[in-house]
């Protein structure tokens, strides 16, 4: 006999404006438990230090997660100049000082080598994973990995303040793009080292900051026994920059069923959200060469 799944089974997407000094997973896991949810997961981690938007789904959007693991992200980084650590930013162990004499035209410069498509090679403290493991425990024990260098665009990179020996930034950059990493390749270009001491994620895709939630209201909240369902965005709002298909009562069946549904003058090869005449999320289909939606991801109705 099949153990009954704990929790409730809702679905949807919340915008938790995630606090310093929290892992993504230990803030994912009282999220989930102050809304007793059946199934829920985080996409995309930030660093304990790191604060701001970590889009947690529930049920049915887990499906959808890694579209948003894929998306564009911004944010605000302040480094410190004159001091490099083992990690990149102020948990770390500091491994080199140095007199800050940098200006603010030889600043400007520099940043400009980081604007645009760039190749960054990842940081040991990051989660990225070698032979099962993620490599931070490698650099906890001492071990350097060696790791390819990989691409990432830097769309938009500006210097909002430059004080004594800190920098502020905000970064808009692809997915795949270590902060950290560009705040410990500025130190050493400029000749002087530099860690982040504060970093905060501003959005992830096109989710608006104004609708992001923090720990304290949702527990505010629960305590006043107010419902915290107020704050999920549909299951659909991670992929609302898909073209969309709405099928009638018919074929909306066969595609809850898996099977593929015929739907002219669509581009073979892209991807479509799918909706009922009443327009119910059904799912995301991919256009064959026959003009076919073939169900690709498909939600289970209650």
């Amino acid at each position: 006999m099949a153990r009954r799944k704990k929790g409730r089974p809702i679905s949807g997407v919340l915008l938790l404006d995630k606090p310093q000094g929290l892992t993504s997973n230990a803030a994912l896991q009282r999220v989930k438990r102050l809304f007793f949810a059946q199934k829920a997961g985080h996409t995309g981690a930030l660093d304990p230090l790191a604060t701001g938007m970590l889009p947690i789904c529930f049920g049915e959007a887990t499906k959808f997660s890694q579209f948003l693991l894929e998306s564009d992200k911004s944010y605000r980084v302040i480094g410190k100049l004159g001091e490099r650590t083992d990690s990149g930013d102020s948990t770390g162990i500091i491994i080199e000082t140095s007199e800050v004499k940098v200006s603010t035209k030889a600043l400007e410069k520099a940043l400009q080598t980081f604007r645009g498509d760039i190749m960054q090679i990842p940081s040991m403290f990051s989660a990225l994973k070698h032979k099962g493991q993620p490599l931070y425990k490698y650099a906890r024990k001492g071990i350097e990995i060696e790791r390819p260098p990989r691409p990432v665009t830097i769309y938009q990179l500006d210097l909002i303040r430059f004080e004594n020996d800190e920098v502020e930034l905000e970064i808009e950059c692809s997915k795949g793009t270590y902060i950290r990493n560009i705040i410990d390749d500025l130190g050493q270009l400029l000749g002087c080292g530099a860690h982040v001491t504060l970093l905060h994620r501003n959005y992830v895709a096109d989710y608006p900051m104004d609708q992001m939630v923090t720990l304290e209201q949702l527990e505010a909240d629960q305590e006043q026994k107010i419902s915290l369902d107020q704050y999920l965005l549909p299951t659909d709002s991670a992929i609302l920059y898909l073209d969309s298909a709405e099928l009638d009562q018919t074929s909306a069946d066969y595609f809850l069923q898996g099977q593929a549904i015929n739907y002219p003058n669509l581009e073979p090869g892209d991807l479509i959200r799918v909706y009922d005449e009443e327009q119910n999320f059904l799912g995301i289909a991919e256009v064959d060469d026959e003009d076919m939606l073939a169900p690709k991801r498909v939600i289970v109705q209650a």
